[in-house]
């Protein structure tokens, strides 16, 4: 063989193998961005194209299929009074409206991993129970209260998905259970009323499933080491466990409720993992409490979520409240901002942080408030929502927070796993995710004043990328044949 014949055959040979390294692959990636130099909010973009590449170095954004994380259970927000009251302000078609912004999968959001209240919370029209004073045998619960405007409200975005997860929180438990005899301000459960309020929060369960309703999980107590102006009630990791495994957890599943799952904590970052190894500490725990749920307002902590995960590493961990701060002084007429861009490099930075280190779902706070952020009982402000109602015009509003969520709650479905994924830059931060399809989902956060011009890395091929300055970019890569 002479060596021209020789060389022809190697070139021949890197050709095929460049041709094959992105073979079964739709090479076109659709790409949409949100950015704050612009109005238009989740934005499709041209598609860039995939090809065969082993040699780039440099200025790579890599996503590894191969490297498989945690599984995903959805994204939502909550169905508090002050969501549903404000959903119940409107026409029946503006509710159409919302109810398909926010559930419809083709449409809207496709949220499907919500969350409600046991009893008021602070984003309720005014305090309330289930029951009248003392009534230890909770012959006379009834959730006349919750007909008005949460069940409604429930029902219409089950009209939109029927694969909508449900879990439920209580703030406090009556007064009259506690040792501050009042639901607001902190206090405790008394030991005596352990038996009472499990049987309590059981009959709530039982009740909205005779409305249709049916549940995946609760936790024990909202914020269970914040004492509020509002509902709240103290627990300590040992209480939450002897309560989940001795009380709640018999109750439920002598009511039939055998799959309810039980999170403990609900409550900031900060001290996720001291909780939760105080709590399966306890002698029966973790056979109790499926999971961990957290809320982000004491910073990112994300490394906590990840020696959590690796402390108890099959116990899903669960965001089950964000939100940023509203209207500033009680009765103030000032009006709910909803464009700020600082509320979705918030909401992205913390998304992509926590599932970076292994969360498995991801529950906003309130649905929908006023134009004041509320309405609201026992707090000084209201806050801001991704849906803002004018009653009084009868109109929304879609604010950014609800973009910024849309970048993943719209590509990413049920079941996708979070895979592995590393950045050049320290100013754009990535997840990736692969759907039950196959497909590759990458979200982009650039932090940065300025645009980069990054190459996407995955199955050796890449793709040239335009980060625009402080901008949310979501990538779908096809899936491969």
């Amino acid at each position: 063989m002479n060596k021209k014949y020789s060389v022809l055959l190697l070139c021949l040979a890197i050709m095929s193998v460049y041709t094959q390294l992105c073979a079964g692959l739709n090479q076109e990636i659709k790409t949409y961005t949100s950015q704050k130099a612009k109005s238009n909010m989740l934005e499709q973009q041209k598609s860039v194209e995939l090809i065969p590449d082993i040699e780039t170095e440099n200025q790579l954004i890599n996503i590894y299929p191969q490297v498989k994380y945690q599984e995903i259970l959805g994204f939502g927000g909550a169905f508090t009074e002050t969501s549903a009251y404000n959903f119940a302000q409107v026409s029946d078609s503006v509710r159409r409206k919302i109810a398909e912004a926010y559930f419809d999968t083709e449409k809207g959001l496709g949220f499907n991993f919500c969350r409600t209240h046991i009893n008021s919370c602070d984003f309720s029209i005014a305090e309330y129970t289930y029951v009248a004073d003392n009534d230890r045998e909770i012959k006379t619960f009834n959730i006349a209260n919750d007909r008005k405007y949460i069940i409604p409200f429930i029902k219409a975005a089950q009209n939109f998905n029927k694969d909508l997860f449900l879990f439920a929180s209580p703030w406090s438990p009556p007064g009259w259970m506690k040792d501050n005899k009042s639901m607001i301000h902190g206090g405790k459960l008394l030991p005596e009323h352990y038996d009472t309020w499990a049987r309590y929060m059981t009959k709530f369960f039982e009740e909205y499933k005779k409305e249709g309703i049916n549940f995946f999980g609760l936790t024990i107590q909202n914020e269970a080491k914040a004492v509020q102006t509002w509902e709240s009630c103290i627990y300590n990791g040992k209480d939450e466990a002897v309560f989940a495994t001795q009380n709640l957890r018999p109750a439920l599943n002598k009511a039939g409720f055998n799959n309810l799952k039980i999170m403990i904590w609900d409550h900031n970052k900060e001290r996720v993992l001291d909780r939760a190894t105080e709590s399966f500490a306890v002698k029966g725990a973790k056979d109790a409490i499926w999971g961990i749920a957290f809320h982000w307002y004491s910073g990112e902590h994300f490394d906590a979520l990840r020696m959590t995960h690796e402390m108890f590493p099959d116990k899903p961990l669960i965001l089950t409240e964000f939100c940023r701060g509203g209207s500033s002084s009680n009765g103030s007429e000032a009006k709910v901002p909803y464009s700020d861009w600082g509320d979705v490099e918030a909401y992205a930075n913390e998304m992509i942080g926590d599932f970076n280190n292994y969360m498995a779902a991801s529950t906003d706070w309130n649905m929908i408030v006023d134009l004041k952020g509320g309405p609201y009982h026992n707090r000084d402000g209201g806050v801001k929502a991704q849906l803002i109602v004018d009653k009084e015009n009868n109109t929304f509003t879609l604010g950014n927070i609800y973009y910024a969520v849309g970048h993943f709650s719209k590509f990413v479905k049920r079941g996708a796993r979070h895979i592995g994924s590393s950045s050049y830059n320290d100013s754009l931060h990535v997840t990736a995710f692969q759907n039950p399809t196959g497909e590759v989902v990458v979200i982009v956060l650039n932090k940065a004043e300025q645009a980069f011009s990054p190459k996407l890395r995955i199955y050796d091929c890449t793709a040239d990328l335009d980060i625009p300055a402080k901008s949310l970019t979501t990538l779908v890569i096809p899936a491969k044949q």
